[in-house]
């Protein structure tokens, strides 16, 4: 691969939602290109997330206008309000450890909460939309996602993604083998991503035509 993006996110944040359809179509665009796509996820924290329904239902109305939404996210699903949401996130990530990498679990958990109303800070609850999102077993899916093992991954994802030194999801970092490194915090539109996908494999093909032509640098 030429390239390697990764997407972050929370799978209860709105603008993860509203970005959904760039990432969907930055696939579906590169999907025969030297391009590698994954997704990982950092957890929203008590300083980022809604401390009542009535604030996200404002957050809400705020991102549902910018984008031109023509329906309003649901806030039912915050309740309780917690200090983070692992259960949503961790079964999406659990779901990867029976080979569903694909997007369907968190888009699944995404359209219930944040369409829906539906609890899904409730474990057996997001286990149920996940295992039948991606034909699995609720009860295996449920108990991989409460392992210590998937909340260790989450967690070092997250760490991962605080070690980028940003703070909006979605976000998104764009990695070529030539080194040259993109980051994009807090964007959800689909062409500055195209942007710098296409800068970053015009140079990387650049690359391999030189040294085609010319093999690799002498040494010193």
């Amino acid at each position: 691969m030429n390239l390697k993006v990764t997407y972050y996110l929370d799978v209860t944040s709105s603008w993860c939602y509203w970005a959904e359809p760039a990432w969907a179509e930055l696939k579906r665009r590169y999907a025969k290109a030297p391009v590698e796509f994954t997704w990982a996820i950092a957890l929203l924290d008590a300083a980022g997330m809604s401390k009542s329904r009535e604030q996200a239902e404002w957050f809400y109305r705020r991102s549902g206008t910018i984008t031109g939404s023509p329906f309003m996210l649901n806030s039912g699903w915050l309740d309780p309000v917690l200090p983070e949401f692992l259960a949503a996130n961790c079964v999406a990530e659990a779901a990867k450890d029976f080979g569903v990498t694909d997007d369907r679990v968190r888009l699944s958990l995404m359209e219930a909460g944040m369409r829906e109303g539906q609890k899904i800070a409730d474990w057996d609850l997001s286990a149920r939309i996940g295992a039948k999102a991606a034909g699995l077993k609720k009860a295996a899916l449920l108990a991989k996602a409460r392992s210590a093992g998937v909340e260790k991954r989450v967690r070092a994802s997250t760490a991962a993604f605080h070690a980028l030194q940003v703070t909006q999801r979605p976000a998104f970092v764009l990695e070529s083998n030539i080194g040259d490194r993109a980051v994009f915090s807090g964007f959800w539109r689909l062409d500055p991503l195209v942007a710098a996908l296409e800068s970053m494999l015009a140079d990387a093909a650049a690359y391999g035509s030189y040294k085609a032509h010319f093999g690799d640098p002498p040494p010193q």
